[in-house]
């Protein structure tokens, strides 16, 4: 007689087998025999078009108007993010990486929140949070013909995109005049659909709670898009109405806190930023060999310089590490991008999704006369696009990375063009009475010398990656010299290396500044009017481009109508799926996580950056449970923008806040693949119980509890 204990074993191993041997057929297959599958374009709904018969159909779950109308107003866009109400008086949820730089808006001088965390104990001692807002849908329209039919009635495409683009400001200046709400025009299957949503804006926010950083985003950058986690990645803000007193809203979500089950279907709410599911394969090779390579060389780049700072310089290693945030979220995002759309049978997945569709087409003769064309157009137009692609890419210096030193650069030769020109047609900056005070301004006050030159070291790869080493703006810079030696050559040759010489320069005319053999400056004088010729025609043949995807959404809306959800554009959508567990590493990862692994992750990494943990994290109470789940999966849709949404049973009750996704779930920017993909929450009971034993926030459980303030 075979033991149970055998027989899980034999399942098991049967199981690796046969998910070997699949990834193995993916490796050998042969590409006309690929076949796109349902959900490639994700499952990504929006509220204008539910899918109410297939959620009914595939698990039995009714989705009334009252629920949706619930989870709808129950959910709010803020900046970069997504939150919920979870009570009547006002209190929102999102995650703690959502929320770092209002904490930072907010923070005393004698204070370090990065450390410490915030919570107010007190509702008066509930902070401001400048420049942040909440947005609550509340008005859905239909626009599609009013603004089609001012794109056909145009001739041209740059014609087209104007004539598309006063329409909808027309509509949306109407829609805000009417009814008093923030209304933008949002467009679907490439501008196949338009519709109208308005949106109430809550600009007076609170902060009220978030934790360390150490806990909210544990792991750090090595830890993020992986699974199994440990992340208390949360954090509680407050809308506040025109008196000033907590908002009393209808619309929030009750918490269930009895943790959730295996195959449980779930839902999320939010607004993801943006996806490429719907372009062709050739629209996805042209972005996979310059967009996302030269992104993805920025950030890997940036990310070792990073990390060599660190090393350099520990005792500013929570500065480092606060980039450290951004630049290596966006790295792994990029370079599993890249990955992906160099996987040939991830692209002939996209291709046979571009021939089923051209298939339909073909079926009808009037579609295959005004639409046949498109794929060959949209080749042709990416082949055009390639010839200006890197120049633009090496041309242009801006951005969070960009070097200073271009910058100043920039500053001296529009200062040397305006002193040209007599005084009456200056800019005001630079007549007589402001110029002192323009000049100095050119220099920073504060010149992160370490920081920039890693800058300059990897603006200066970046331009040799899009222009070749023989190329004449090469040898400007670097003259032969690479990495750090490149850095210091342009540096010797500069003069706008200090406050001093700068004005010294410029106290020589400008003359002085255009003759100026400064790397810098030369670099300026010698692209600006290239730059601008280049940026034209670019812009010209992605006008063209915006067009040709215009008309492909609009035959793919005509054939599949709204069995597929358009792409991802930060408007609300609505997504489902399945607590689940997955594949990794040759085993299984559970469904969820507990408070377990996160202290087996703290002593197994030696209690070292970026694993350790606050003194309170690691004396925690008695009868703390760390059998209490802390993060759990499932294969709902996620991309980046839905960090912070609500993840919601069938009661619509809140389970959730999900905050990230596997380094599967990556490729979802052009394909989604339900097999592999995991999004990964916090769960509520997690949120409760460290909000009970660790942190003592004892007014904000009985507000949780109670879905109301409690006095």
């Amino acid at each position: 007689m075979i033991s149970k204990t055998h027989t899980t074993k034999t399942i098991f191993i049967f199981l690796l087998f046969i998910s070997t041997s699949a990834i193995f057929a993916q490796q050998t297959f042969n590409p006309d025999t690929v076949q796109a599958k349902q959900f490639d374009t994700g499952k990504m709904w929006t509220f204008d078009f539910p899918p109410i018969d297939y959620w009914q159909d595939t698990y039995g779950f009714l989705a009334t108007e009252e629920w949706l109308n619930h989870v709808q107003h129950s959910t709010l866009r803020i900046p970069g993010c997504t939150a919920s109400f979870v009570s009547e008086d006002g209190l929102i949820v999102t995650n703690h990486h959502c929320s770092t730089w209002h904490r930072n808006a907010v923070e005393e001088d004698d204070e370090d929140f990065y450390r410490d965390g915030f919570y107010a104990e007190n509702l008066e001692d509930e902070r401001l949070v400048p420049n942040m807002y909440a947005d609550q849908l509340k008005l859905i329209r239909d626009v599609t013909d009013q603004v089609i039919e001012v794109i056909n009635e145009a001739e041209g495409d740059e014609n087209k995109i104007k004539a598309r683009d006063e329409k909808i400001k027309e509509i949306e200046n109407l829609y805000n005049e009417q009814t008093g709400l923030k209304c933008e025009v949002v467009s679907y299957y490439n501008g196949g659909r338009y519709a109208l949503h308005g949106y109430k804006r809550y600009d007076k926010v609170k902060l009220v709670f978030i934790g360390e950083d150490w806990v909210g985003m544990y792991g750090g950058d090595p830890d993020n898009f992986t699974y199994p986690r440990y992340n208390l990645d949360y954090a509680f803000f407050r809308i506040y109405d025109e008196d000033d007193k907590p908002l009393k809203t209808e619309n929030y979500y009750k918490w269930n806190t009895s943790g959730v089950e295996l195959y449980e279907l779930l839902f999320i709410i939010g607004s993801p930023g943006s996806t490429s599911r719907l372009k062709t394969a050739d629209q996805l090779r042209f972005n996979r060999d310059i967009t996302y390579r030269n992104y993805s060389f920025l950030m890997t780049s940036m990310l070792t310089e990073l990390y060599a700072l660190m090393e350099k310089y520990p005792e500013r290693q929570d500065e480092f590490a606060g980039m450290l945030s951004f630049v290596g979220n966006s790295e792994k995002v990029a370079r599993n991008v890249v990955k992906g759309l160099n996987d040939p049978y991830l692209i002939a997945r996209k291709e046979a999704f571009d021939k089923n569709l051209q298939s339909e087409i073909a079926k009808d003769a009037e579609l295959q006369k005004n639409y046949g064309h498109l794929w060959n157009a949209i080749k042709v137009n990416r082949e055009e696009a390639r010839k200006y692609s890197e120049k633009v890419a090496a041309y242009t210096v801006t951005g969070r990375l960009a070097p200073t030193y271009f910058k100043i650069a920039k500053s001296l030769v529009e200062l040397a063009n305006e002193l040209e020109l007599p005084e009456e047609e200056r800019n005001p900056k630079y007549k007589e009475d402001s110029l002192e005070e323009t000049i100095n301004s050119i220099y920073p006050e504060k010149f992160d010398h370490p920081l920039e030159d890693a800058r300059l070291k990897v603006q200066f790869d970046y331009i040799k990656l899009n222009l070749g080493n023989d190329h004449s703006i090469v040898k400007l810079l670097a003259n032969n010299h690479t990495g750090y030696e490149a850095v210091e050559y342009a540096k010797s040759k500069s003069v706008i290396t200090s406050a001093e010489s700068i004005k010294e320069i410029a106290a020589k005319g400008s003359q002085a500044i255009l003759e100026s053999e400064d790397p810098f400056i030369q670099f300026i004088l010698r692209t600006t009017d290239e730059l601008k010729e280049l940026q034209a025609k670019y812009d010209q043949i992605n006008e063209t481009e915006k067009v040709l995807s215009q008309m492909l959404g609009e035959v793919m809306f005509s054939i599949y109508s709204t069995s597929i959800p358009p792409d991802a554009n930060r408007s609300m959508r609505i997504g489902d799926g399945q607590v689940k567990t997955v594949e990794y590493n040759g085993t299984i990862a559970p469904y969820f996580t507990t408070f377990y692994g996160l202290y087996d992750r703290y002593y197994s990494h030696n209690k070292k950056f970026p694993w350790d943990l606050p003194e309170r994290w690691v004396n925690y109470p008695e009868d703390f449970d760390l059998s209490t789940p802390m993060n759990f999966i499932t294969d709902i849709d996620v991309i980046g923008g839905q960090s912070g949404s609500p993840i919601v049973n069938k009661a619509g009750e809140f389970v959730g806040v999900a905050f990230d996704g596997n380094i599967e779930s990556i490729i979802g920017n052009f394909i989604f693949m339900p097999e592999t993909n995991r999004s990964i929450t916090v769960a509520a009971e997690g949120i409760v119980q460290a909000l009970r034993d660790i942190y003592k926030a004892d007014r904000l459980l009985k507000e949780i509890k109670n879905n109301k303030i409690v006095k």
